[in-house]
């Protein structure tokens, strides 16, 4: 009878099987780790604390609605105002997720689901009980002022970064889409997941006939290859990628690699050392154990290149990002208002001029002890004020916006702004000359305690900001419809504060990233939890070398590519290929050169632009000041925020 050879790589059908047959398996043991976890913890799902990370308050922070009285606290409007929830701007001033680490902000002009908005979203404006935990509310008995009550400008932050905003690399020298994204997965990178991979896929493989062949630098690059090619081709099932009919061709994956050595290479994909997961599973149940142990290899390396390769620019923005998943983990996290319901939860620091993730962290649950709030201790562990420098404009949604953090970050000489819910221990109670609820659109209101200013702003719906550097009103507008007396609509010009324009503007850098990985997504349904996040680094990786190509181009006059074309490249590059993508295009040369204001270097210097210095350097285009020198490059830099190339 006919024997099949002893190899490791045989059919997809078996292939397939054996998968679904290890997962099962595995599946059973983690998700007894999953009760086990959550009887010893002694905590019930239906539990205060875990109702209100649902309905996305913070325990410390926020006051929850109680039968117990608090005789400082004042009802602030009539009852039929309290079911009107408080949102940013239907323009855009929105904010985030329904839960202390969800993902995926929506940004400017979305709905954030179950954190209401910039307001009273969420139990109404009644009585409120507070946190023993928290620090004690604002006593303040001012009233908010109208807007012609003119106040006083705060100091502005003076912009020291501890390293040139931009790309940490050679800005003239021309790299691949391969370079760059061998930056995030170094050759010291990859020969660890082979290593762990190899280890695994021969420990699933005892007592079996089939040996297992271990797979080599160049498997792996190819495996990557069609990881991120499934990410530009979307089909049913992985099988559909190889099969041979008239609905499905696709030749580039049969090039690359088989069906059940991908397969195979999936099975057994590994990010940490067995031997290290086995000794940490013998810690579990004591405080030396790591949730997080088998992505930590992995985990560590992408985030400490995020940090290396890249200077966020002045405008940050911090907020959740969801990254979804069906398998079994004390790490998955419900959030009953976003889309993605389920799966894990990163915190997320991102330059809010382009996106790319500067900083994140994943979400352990219950693991994690907050003192101060999950929502203020989530923002001091990514701002880094050594890292980062001092003079960063903040831009955070009222799950994080305490008037605690904004001070402790004012300290630390980082500005901040955000929408704040009045609900959040520290707010104003004062009620004196507030809104009312028939105010007329662009009707605003503000109250400064110190340094820290509140204002309330009447959109299509009220909006309650915080900021520690904007000032009430500047006189600027925005374009709103506005239907009058008898029935028409018009467009007019309405007040708008600084902090609701700038917080429109800049609070989107999560959510710019979120949709440039959401793009082209590389993730795959799977059982194992931290293949669920390898998918997802490997878009981390992708997306900010494609930010770095975008930079590194412009700074020399090219024409970036697209990132679909990058992608593609990326592709063609990782798997062995020439790339048959056209070369950018450079645009014309000189477009932007620096040009000396004078003769003279020392008269005749005006402002920059950019940093407010003197400099005698300005662009020959945009007859822009801007220094250009070695230790401060803002000619270069102004281009990229302001987008003239």
């Amino acid at each position: 009878m006919d024997r099949r050879p002893q190899t490791m790589y045989f059919d997809a059908e078996s292939a397939l099987e054996e998968i679904m047959r290890s997962s099962d398996e595995e599946q059973q043991k983690e998700a007894e780790t999953c009760v086990s976890e959550k009887n010893s913890s002694g905590s019930s799902v239906d539990s205060l604390e875990d109702d209100m990370f649902v309905d996305g308050l913070d325990p410390v922070l926020d006051r929850r609605p109680s039968n117990d009285t608090d005789e400082d606290w004042c009802p602030e409007s009539s009852p039929e105002h309290r079911k009107r929830s408080r949102q940013p701007s239907s323009s855009s001033a929105t904010t985030s997720s329904a839960s202390p680490s969800s993902a995926a902000a929506n940004g400017t002009g979305k709905g954030r689901g179950g954190r209401g908005g910039g307001g009273r979203a969420r139990g109404g404006r009644g009585r409120w009980s507070q946190s023993a935990h928290a620090v004690s509310p604002s006593t303040s008995q001012e009233k908010w002022h109208n807007v012609d009550e003119g106040d006083n400008e705060p100091p502005q932050p003076v912009f020291r970064p501890a390293r040139t905003p931009g790309p940490q690399m050679l800005l003239t020298a021309s790299y691949t889409a391969l370079q760059l994204f061998q930056l995030f997965f170094s050759t010291s990178v990859l020969q660890t997941l082979i290593q762990n991979t190899n280890a695994y896929g021969a420990k699933l493989n005892q007592g079996r006939d089939k040996p297992w062949n271990n797979i080599s630098g160049e498997d792996f690059k190819s495996y990557l290859a069609l990881v991120v090619f499934m990410g530009l081709v979307k089909v049913f099932t992985l099988t559909d990628y190889w099969r041979r009919s008239t609905k499905y061709s696709l030749p580039f994956p049969a090039q690359i690699m088989s069906c059940r050595k991908f397969l195979t290479i999936t099975s057994a994909l590994h990010l940490s050392d067995p031997q290290d997961d086995e000794e940490n599973e013998e810690r579990k149940g004591t405080s030396a154990y790591d949730r997080l142990g088998k992505i930590k290899p992995l985990y560590n390396s992408i985030r400490d290149a995020c940090r290396t390769f890249f200077h966020p620019h002045q405008n940050i923005s911090i907020d959740e990002r969801m990254v979804a998943s069906k398998a079994r983990s004390v790490l998955k996290q419900y959030m009953k208002n976003k889309p993605t319901k389920w799966g894990y939860k990163l915190f997320v620091l991102a330059d809010s001029l382009c996106g790319y993730t500067s900083e994140f962290f994943v979400y352990e649950g219950k693991a994690m002890q907050s003192r101060n709030g999950l929502s203020y201790d989530s923002v001091m562990a990514l701002v880094d004020g050594k890292r980062l420098g001092t003079g960063y404009k903040l831009y955070v949604d009222n799950f994080y916006t305490s008037p605690m953090l904004f001070r402790d970050l004012l300290s630390k000489k980082i500005w901040a702004c955000g929408t704040i819910r009045p609900n959040r221990i520290g707010f104003p109670k004062t009620i004196r000359n507030r809104l009312p609820r028939n105010a007329p659109r662009g009707s605003i209101r503000w109250l400064r305690e110190g340094e820290l200013l509140f204002v309330e702003w009447k959109d299509t719906r009220e909006v309650l900001m915080c900021s520690t550097f904007h000032k009430a009103y500047e006189g600027d507008t925005v374009k709103r419809r506005v239907k009058a007396n008898g029935g028409q609509w018009s467009q007019v010009h309405v007040p708008i504060p600084g902090a609701v324009l700038d917080y429109n503007r800049f609070m989107g850098g999560v959510d710019l990233s979120d949709a440039l990985i959401g793009y082209y997504k590389v993730l795959h349904n799977t059982r194992k939890w931290y293949r669920t996040f390898f998918y997802h680094f490997v878009d981390i990786a992708v997306v900010n070398a494609f930010i770095l190509h975008q930079h590194l181009a412009r700074a020399r006059n090219e024409k970036p590519l697209t990132q679909k074309a990058f992608r593609e490249t990326l592709v063609l590059e990782l798997a062995g290929m020439k790339s048959r993508t056209a070369a950018p295009q450079t645009s014309d040369v000189g477009r932007h050169n620096p040009k000396h204001i004078t003769d003279d270097t020392t008269s005749g210097r005006r402002k920059c632009r950019l940093c407010h210095q003197k400099t005698p350097v300005m662009c020959a285009t945009c007859e822009v000041p801007l220094c250009f020198v070695p230790k401060r490059d803002c000619f270069n830099d102004w281009h990229v925020q302001t987008g003239k190339y």
